[in-house]
């Protein structure tokens, strides 16, 4: 690295400290990170005009090249300078890679193969016919290190000794006195009706006093979408129990009525068939509804 080269790496290093301490939070490093890119800039060039010394034995651009790249790296943070890192990289890797093509030709061949692997890892041999033996095992350490396996014998995993595991003392149970008896219950909870069983009778009231309604008019509340969603709720049961029945008018319009629930003996002889249907509901339709109902034209009142 030159020194002038040393002087701008230098620059921008202490700019980058100054700029790290500003006060203003939305202070930009405009000059400092269009100076790395800079230096990016001028060590790709390098890269392309010096890319037939690089594959020298006795260059020492590469090297130096490199040692550029690092120094640069540190100071990368923005994305675009991410980039020229990337392809600063990119560039000497295919300029390497042009080299070695240009160099081997074809590539190594089996027999350059066979070659190296007897010049490296051959030994001796006690052998009358004098054949050449391989040191497996030589290449074998030498390959552990490119594939970052540990060297040694591959063994089970685990204790190699067991031993019987002895079961814990059952606990005795104790003799149960005759006086004690089991707590009562106390059932006076059950029998307190439940939010929907309460709003399920007010609006059974409600159809039967106006004997038809529509089913928007007895489900709105303007208020609150939870209570509407509870009053569709409760509706609901009481179709499923048959104390209340939907039907469509010629406008399409759903309208709700009030009616007898069945007796056991019609439901168990077919008598009697439920038609079942999906309500969409959210909250969007809650809104269309409140613009489709007058006001005042609610049927169920609001809960505190």
């Amino acid at each position: 690295m030159t020194e002038s080269e040393k002087t701008t790496l230098l620059t921008v290093k202490h700019e980058i400290d100054s700029d790290s301490e500003a006060n203003d939070p939305n202070y930009k490093h405009v000059t400092d990170r269009r100076t790395l890119r800079t230096r990016y800039l001028a060590v790709k060039n390098l890269i392309f005009d010096e890319r037939d010394d690089l594959s020298s034995i006795d260059s020492a651009k590469f090297k130096s090249i490199v040692n550029d790249l690092e120094s640069l790296h540190q100071f990368v943070l923005k994305p675009r300078e991410q980039i020229a890192d990337a392809e600063a990289l990119l560039d000497i890797t295919n300029t390497l890679l042009t080299s070695v093509k240009a160099t081997n030709g074809d590539g190594i061949t089996i027999s350059d193969f066979v070659d190296s692997l007897v010049r490296d890892f051959a030994k001796q041999s006690s052998r009358p016919d004098g054949r050449t033996l391989i040191d497996w095992k030589k290449i074998g350490i030498e390959y552990s290190d490119a594939s970052r396996s540990s060297r040694g014998c591959r063994t089970m995993i685990g204790p190699m000794d067991t031993q019987m595991k002895q079961r814990k003392a059952r606990r005795k149970r104790a003799r149960l006195v005759e006086n004690e008896q089991p707590a009562e219950v106390d059932d006076t909870d059950i029998k307190k009706k439940t939010n929907t069983d309460i709003n399920m009778a007010a609006m059974f009231d409600i159809l039967r006093k106006h004997r038809i309604v529509r089913l928007e008019q007895l489900v709105l509340n303007r208020n609150s979408f939870a209570q509407t969603v509870e009053n569709i709720f409760a509706l609901s049961f009481l179709v499923k129990d048959g104390r209340a029945d939907i039907k469509l008018d010629e406008k399409g319009i759903h309208l709700v009525s009030p009616k007898n629930a069945p007796t056991a003996t019609a439901i168990a002889s077919k008598e009697v068939v439920y038609n079942h249907f999906v309500f969409r509901f959210d909250f969007k339709d809650w809104k269309l509804m409140k613009d489709y109902i007058e006001v005042g034209h609610e049927l169920m009142p609001h809960r505190d």
